[in-house]
């Protein structure tokens, strides 16, 4: 393995030890400094301040002439002016230019000298015509050799203004030929204002007062060094705000560093600064955060590619836990802190974006941006323009493509400078990848300044990606810890070994006694692997099902001996508690059984509380076993030594490559393992299947624009009319081209070409009453513009799928006519989302027992949605139904019935008993459900007639995303903070945001039971991040209000 670098390459040595070694520099023809490398000023203090005793002029700089800590210029002022004040033929004017110009030099050489002792490289000259050129060979000039660099001290950011002295020389020059009084009341000035040579555009732009300093104040010999004497010593009495030292150096130093990294990356220089362009404290934060000391090998070079620093778009591609994310996160920083440009994040699933936005909150509060969370129902469209500070957005696809659609639909996209998108594989899977592969074409298409950055573990066809994005490739196979693979056939092992005849080589026979009662219990000796690393290491065994997860964990727990119960055992019964308070007193059976042996499983039955208990307590090691889908390898990080694939099938599926590396991957994770392996159980019949799988290349990622018609292109072919991207045939056909689709169509569409695709695609959206328009017949690339209607631009800013916005429409339109408002069941009903009922099947008993208990204004909602009492009553009772009646209806009011007992009750656990349904499968069409509130209420935005809808369905979301008591809903605004946390800070006494970003970790760790100081942390930098979000947006709301309009009537 190759060795980890170091992050920061370079160490600055403290002032003290430069001054000691300071050596007098050799003069030598150079260029200017501008062209010049400069040493970094991220590891350097301030310099140490000299005491003072007397506030009297004479004695605070006694002999002390110089500001420089010499007396050079000094004796140059004096040299200069009693040289030429002397020659009694020079008229004043001209002894004004020439005083002006010499001293200039003077400023000049310091300031070159500073540069150049260390590039031992010296060009002095000075700015004004006709004045003296000063090199090193003429000691007639009066420049003494130099001993030291006078302004090696002072910080990058002033030593980068230097830089641009040579300019402003120019405009001096011109402003002399027009008039040299001007010029020497303008030296006077600059005289009287010493710092004016130093500071920034404040200084130099500050107005003078030329009148009261218009006489030859220059040619009293001493008038000079009065001047100056007098301008420092204003300074050194001037006030000062009492603030913190400590405070001033570390925000001086951070503020600095970032001016230096922002002019490095403009620059496009090689020269990246203290840590990749950023702040040294960027570095100190990862050490902090997350322990990270050093960056590997792949990691730097990644970083140093030519493409990146020339801002192309790049796919980079490592194995699973190889690092990719910490690449991604330090270019997202850069683009946040160096090119103050907004970042957009997008992630696959809600639960990675929450835990991403937990993770860099911290990132946020400590540098100065903002972290926003774009799932579920949360995220603004378009969302809040931020005057100062710079947003990350953290999105899941779905919220992504919305978040492009409002940024270009209000010509922002450009504020956008960075997109990066983690999992670029999850391109080729079904609606979603084709909602990824819309929203990276309209960004490729709107935004020729917008860097997109695409990271996966198993891509194949990198080409077709290559040439959709217009980016460069980037991969290694680097692993930090080796990974081995093996697959099991009866109680052999072998490892996979390509270089063999079948691909497999024998490794060894599991030694494990078995009685014929386990035998039969364990067939495939699960129980022998997963002992062979437990308790002492971590392991993982995925199943094909959620109930063979649960089987699984059972089993291994019953045949386990009685030690293992003692492993972290009052853990383990806090764990237990744990579970029990979140499921209001109930534990599930199978969890209480298996937990006291160190066991758990994690599928999606689990409620998202549960999920989390139990990932974190298999985090801490509290947990040594998980029995899990193969969901889990494409979510959160869970590591462990040894991952077992019970089977080489996900439900009824035969495993694909990419699906098995990314399990496979999970074994031997960096810093947690010193070696990894995964073990796959194979059935003799399977074992050609295997074979192909294993040494099978990953499967390629094809577009699903085609495969997926309603979320696919013809959602495309809507927003892109609706935005105003392409609004004729031939403008749509031209973006067509620009998709992974258009790169892929001789393989994906071979009966139509992809004009008549995008033909048939309009045309259907105009029959459909979402466009108007007409398509020539003759003429495919014909001129007509194509316009959007209300209900097509409702639908695209909806994101409503196709499929259903006519039906949506009608039954709001029929809401309308009667909505009853006695209670929230009719407004549920119109919020549950309709791709849901083709995956319920309705209890008929228990739907007519919550039938029978409706109220009489309950029961008019059934009427109206055409659910009626009678054809309940007859399914519940197995009779025969003539009247055909829409099963889709049916299933939605039953759904209606779960959300409308959950908001009753609060309470998932005791819905799910009631509803006979899992408790996941409740969590998960609440959360669907609080989703398609948000998307209907946008939806509702955009037409006048549904203006009714919009406030009740702000409640109604807010309600469906959180379904606590109210008091609760602050907390749970807090990324991390699920239901049981909540109801544990508010019973401590942490009723607000307020009181949660004020907390102090050390209180709430010793207050909050099973908290530990990490999540602590990351909970009190979320509430900052949120309470700052919501405090800069009211922000913006008051400057807006007062900002003086530019468009008064009267004032041009």
């Amino acid at each position: 393995m190759a060795e980890p670098r170091l992050a920061v390459r370079r160490k600055s040595r403290s002032s003290s030890e430069r001054k000691r070694s300071r050596a007098p520099a050799q003069p030598l023809a150079a260029s200017s400094p501008v062209a010049r490398k400069r040493p970094s000023s991220g590891g350097e203090g301030p310099p140490a301040e000299a005491p003072c005793s007397n506030d009297s002029e004479e004695d605070m700089f006694g002999d002390y002439d110089s500001f420089y800590g010499n007396d050079s210029l000094m004796a140059q002022v004096d040299d200069i002016e009693h040289k030429y004040l002397q020659d009694k033929n020079m008229d004043v004017k001209t002894a004004g230019e020439i005083i002006l110009g010499n001293l200039q030099s003077g400023v000049h050489q310091k300031e070159q000298d500073n540069f150049s002792a260390s590039q031992n490289v010296v060009l002095l000259k000075s700015d004004q015509e006709g004045a003296f050129q000063v090199h090193d060979s003429d000691p007639a000039d009066g420049n003494q050799k130099l001993t030291e660099s006078a302004l090696d001290d002072l910080p990058s950011s002033q030593l980068l203004y230097f830089e641009k002295m040579d300019e402003l020389s120019a405009s001096r020059t011109s402003a002399l030929s027009k008039g040299r009084d001007e010029c020497v009341n303008s030296f006077s000035d600059k005289i009287r204002d010493p710092l004016s040579f130093y500071a920034g555009a404040e200084h130099r732009n500050r107005p003078t007062d030329s009148s009261s300093h218009s006489k030859c104040i220059l040619f009293k010999p001493e008038s000079l060094k009065d001047h100056l004497k007098s301008a420092m010593t204003g300074n050194a009495r001037a006030q000062t705000l009492q603030v913190s030292k400590t405070k001033q150096l570390k925000e001086a130093v951070l503020s600095e560093e970032i001016f230096v990294a922002r002019k490095a990356i403009e620059s496009s220089s090689l020269d990246i600064g203290p840590f990749y362009g950023l702040p040294s404290k960027v570095k100190d934060l990862f050490r902090q955060l997350r322990g990270i000391e050093t960056l590997y090998e792949w990691q730097h070079d990644c970083l140093m590619l030519e493409s990146l620093q020339q801002r192309k778009n790049l796919i980079y591609s490592l194995p699973t836990s190889g690092g990719k994310t910490l690449v991604a996160e330090i270019i997202i920083l850069q683009e946040l802190l160096c090119r103050q440009k907004d970042v957009l994040m997008i992630l696959p699933y809600v639960a990675i974006v929450q835990e991403k936005v937990r993770g860099l909150s911290s990132f946020g509060v400590e540098l100065g941006f903002l972290v926003e969370e774009y799932a579920g129902s949360k995220g603004r469209f378009p969302p809040i323009r931020r005057r100062v500070k710079k947003s990350l957005y953290i999105a899941t696809i779905e919220k992504g493509h919305a978040l492009v659609n409002s940024l270009i639909e209000t010509e922002r996209i450009d504020d956008l400078g960075l997109v990066v998108v983690d999992e670029l594989h999850m391109l080729g899977a079904g609606s979603r990848g084709a909602v990824l592969e819309i929203t990276l074409a309209k960004l490729l298409y709107t935004s020729k300044k917008t860097q997109i950055i695409g990271m996966s573990a198993t891509l194949n066809n990198v080409g077709d990606l290559q040439k959709f994005l217009q980016a460069k490739y980037y991969t290694n196979n680097f692993r930090p810890v080796e990974l081995k693979e093996y697959i099991k056939i009866r109680d052999t092992i072998y490892a996979v070994d390509s270089k063999t005849q079948n691909g497999f080589a024998f490794s060894r026979v599991l030694n494990f006694k078995y009685s014929s009662n386990l035998e039969k219990a364990d067939p495939d000796h699960i129980i022998a692997l997963v002992t062979e690393v437990i308790p002492k290491y971590s392991c993982l065994v995925f199943c094909p099902t959620k109930k063979n997860c649960e089987n699984v964990a059972s089993m291994v727990c019953k045949y386990l001996k009685k030690e293992f119960r003692v492993h972290k055992e009052k853990e383990k019964e806090d764990l237990i508690k744990n579970l029990k308070s979140i499921g209001n007193g109930t534990v599930c059976p199978v969890l209480k059984q298996t937990i006291p042996f160190g066991i758990a499983y994690h599928h999606s039955g689990l409620t998202n509380d549960e999920r989390k208990s139990i990932e974190e307590a298999y985090s801490a090691g509290v947990l040594c076993v998980l029995a899990c889908t193969a969901t889990l390898a494409a979510g959160v990080n869970l590591p462990a030594r040894r991952v077992i694939l019970r089977a080489p099938y996900v439900g009824n599926d035969f495993l694909k490559k990419n699906q098995y590396k990314q399990m496979a991957g999970r074994a031997g994770r960096a810093g947690i393992d010193s070696a990894g392996e995964s073990i796959l159980i194979v059935q003799e019949k399977d074992k050609h299947l295997v074979q192909d799988l294993v040494h099978s290349p990953l499967e390629n990622c094809y577009s699903n624009l085609l495969q997926e018609l309603t979320k696919g292109i013809q959602s495309l072919l809507l927003s892109l009319v609706g935005l105003k991207i392409a609004v004729t045939h031939e403008e749509v056909d031209n973006f067509m081209c620009c998709t992974l689709l258009g790169v892929q169509q001789q393989l994906l569409s071979k009966e139509k070409s992809l004009t008549e695709i995008v033909k048939d695609g309009l045309e259907n959206l105009i029959e459909k009453g979402l466009l108007k328009g007409r398509i020539s017949e003759k003429d495919h690339n014909s001129k007509s513009t194509l316009t959007i209607t209300p209900l097509g631009k409702a639908t695209y800013k909806g994101s409503i799928d196709l499929a259903y916005c006519n039906i949506l429409y009608r039954d709001l339109k029929k809401g309308l006519e009667g909505l009853v408002l006695e209670s929230n069941l009719h407004l549920l009903y119109l919020s549950t989302p309709y791709d849901m009922t083709s995956t319920c099947s309705p209890d008929w008993m228990i739907y007519l027992r919550q039938f029978n208990q409706l109220s009489a204004a309950e029961q008019k909602v059934a009427d109206i949605v055409g659910v009626p009492e009678s054809f309940i009553t007859k399914k519940a009772s197995g009779q025969a139904i003539r009247k055909n009646m829409d099963d889709a209806v049916v299933n939605r009011f039953y759904l209606t019935f779960v959300l409308y007992a959950l908001l009753k009750e609060t309470n998932i656990w005791s819905v799910s008993e009631k509803f006979n349904l899992s408790r996941g499968y409740v969590q998960n069409l609440l959360s669907s459900a609080a989703s398609f509130a948000s998307c209907l209420l946008h939806f509702c935005e955009e037409l006048e007639e549904f203006w009714v809808y919009k406030a009740l369905l702000i409640e109604l979301t807010k309600q469906l995303t959180y379904c606590v008591k109210t008091e609760l809903i602050p907390l749970m605004e807090v990324a991390g903070v699920l239901e049981a946390r909540a109801k544990q800070l508010y019973n401590a006494g942490y009723k607000t945001l307020a009181h949660l970003a004020n907390a102090n970790p050390e209180t709430l760790v010793r207050m909050i039971e099973h908290l530990s100081r990490r999540q602590a942390k990351q909970i009190i930098s979320s509430a900052k991040m949120l309470l700052s979000e919501k405090a800069e947006a009211l922000q913006e709301e008051v400057e807006e209000l007062v900002k003086v309009p530019t468009d008064i009537p009267g004032t041009h």
